[in-house]
């Protein structure tokens, strides 16, 4: 097993101690709810893949991947592992850089002890927003195996304890919520195992975007402190429930009220890179709530209340706090993401039925564009599936 340590732009066995002692504690649950909550999970997400086959008409086969219910804790080692494994490639040219500078050992090593505190903060702040999660490059770690072939397989995680605060927050029936959320997560397994070519053509876009990246070291442990103190607070010490509102809302307004992280680093090849991977995003996640507002009403008899309660939780947020660490983390983009990708799969579904939508899973080519994503009727000239003109 490799180290998650070392001499990286981030430490990462500091960000994980750093997000694992300042996450938020769960919910109070004794002993044998958990156990009751953790089994449930478990079945209701064996239903939802069941159910999600059958609406989707997308098969993975022989290729299966592990659903795993974990705490908060659990999804925060999940996540350094899979974040080292992507920025792999970024790390090596990092490390051939700093070779040929003085004392560059010193600048990475300190500056990773610092980047790894600002991450772990960032980390636990979002360890307990997070419901459920597909890890598309999730390498094997203790505690959370990955499927067959290792980092290249993916997992499921289920965050038992925020569904538990959420779906008591809301005041909706748990069993119902639980099959529910299953569905969204469940339909994301699908996609990845079902379209072989999905989980490479995004990790080839993802590794052109940062292959545009500065590798110079004092530049991106720069631009990382930047990015993660403009939401943990400039000067912070607390832990993150207890940062000041006026600090976030300054820290906004010094980088242009509302510069996300990733336009940190971005060139002009990057955004059209990134133009990419949004239209993707947004298919996907538009995808998931479409299955699972489609599948739901036939298996989750309070829906339509779950649906109504849940899409005003995620659009008011908790407050004002929460609003500024949404849009600095880009959360709120990807609000925008579930709706406009929902439109785009509800239209498509609309003129040509689910198998003329699942066109989209063709190959990359058809994969649709941001222009698309906003005016499906361009993807639909473009790609002409089968059954279009149904529901005209």
């Amino acid at each position: 097993m490799t180290s998650l340590g070392g001499t990286d732009l981030v430490d990462w066995n500091l960000a994980v101690s750093t997000a694992t002692r300042f996450a938020r504690p769960g919910p109070e649950v004794s002993r044998d709810e958990a156990r009751a909550v953790v089994t449930e999970l478990r079945e209701h997400a064996v239903a939802a893949e069941r159910h999600v086959r059958a609406y989707t008409e997308l098969d993975s086969g022989a290729l299966d991947t592990p659903v795993l219910v974990v705490d908060r804790a659990g999804w925060i080692r999940a996540n350094v592992a899979g974040f080292r494994q992507v920025l792999q490639p970024l790390m090596g040219r990092m490390r051939e850089r700093r070779e040929g500078m003085p004392a560059g050992g010193l600048l990475t090593a300190v500056g990773g002890k610092v980047t790894g505190v600002e991450v772990g903060m960032l980390l636990a702040f979002l360890s307990s927003r997070v419901l459920g999660q597909y890890e598309t490059f999730a390498p094997p770690t203790p505690g959370l195996p990955a499927g067959e072939g290792g980092a290249r397989a993916g997992r499921l995680l289920l965050v038992a304890p925020n569904i538990v605060h959420v779906e008591r927050e809301l005041g909706v029936d748990p069993h119902d919520f639980r099959l529910w959320v299953c569905l969204h997560e469940e339909t994301h397994r699908t996609q990845f195992t079902a379209v072989p070519w999905l989980r490479d053509h995004l990790e080839s876009e993802i590794q052109a975007f940062l292959s545009e990246a500065d590798v110079d070291p004092a530049t991106l442990v720069e631009r990382f402190r930047r990015a993660a103190q403009s939401v943990t607070g400039k000067g912070q010490e607390e832990t993150p429930r207890e940062t000041s509102g006026d600090a976030i809302k300054e820290a906004a307004e010094e980088s242009g009220g509302g510069l996300g992280i990733v336009d940190l680093v971005q060139t002009p090849r990057q955004r059209e890179i990134l133009e990419r991977l949004t239209a993707v995003m947004s298919l996907l996640e538009g995808h998931a709530d479409h299955v699972m507002d489609a599948v739901g009403p036939q298996v989750v008899p309070s829906v339509a209340e779950i649906r109504e309660k849940f899409t005003k939780r995620r659009e008011v947020g908790a407050g004002r706090l929460d609003r500024a660490l949404r849009r600095l983390l880009g959360m709120d983009a990807k609000l925008r993401q579930y709706k406009d990708g929902e439109r785009f799969v509800r239209t498509v579904v609309e003129r040509t039925g689910i198998s003329g939508f699942n066109k989209v899973w063709t190959s990359p080519n058809t994969l649709p564009t941001k222009d698309e994503i906003a005016d499906p009727e361009i993807w639909l000239t473009r790609v002409r599936p089968e059954g279009q003109g149904r529901g005209a």
